[in-house]
C-alpha cells in the first residue's frame, strides 16, 4: 500500500484539544517531527484536519 510522509511545521500551543490529539494520533508531538503512514481515508481526514501545521509528500 502507499505510503505518505508527514512533517509537523507548526506548534500545537493554544490550539484546541482536539487538534492536538489528532497530532498525536498521526505520530507527531514535536515540530519538524517527521511520521510515514499508510494512505487511507482515515489518515487522509487526520491530515485534513490539522493540514495548517504539516507540511505532506507522497
Amino acid at each position: 500500500m502507499a505510503t505518505i510522509k508527514i512533517t509537523q511545521i507548526g506548534s500545537p500551543i493554544r490550539r484546541k484539544a482536539d487538534q492536538r490529539a489528532t497530532l498525536i494520533g498521526l505520530g507527531l508531538n514535536k515540530m519538524h517531527k517527521t511520521s510515514e503512514l499508510e494512505d487511507s481515508p482515515e489518515v487522509r481526514g487526520m491530515i485534513r484536519k490539522v493540514s495548517h501545521m504539516l507540511s505532506v509528500e507522497k
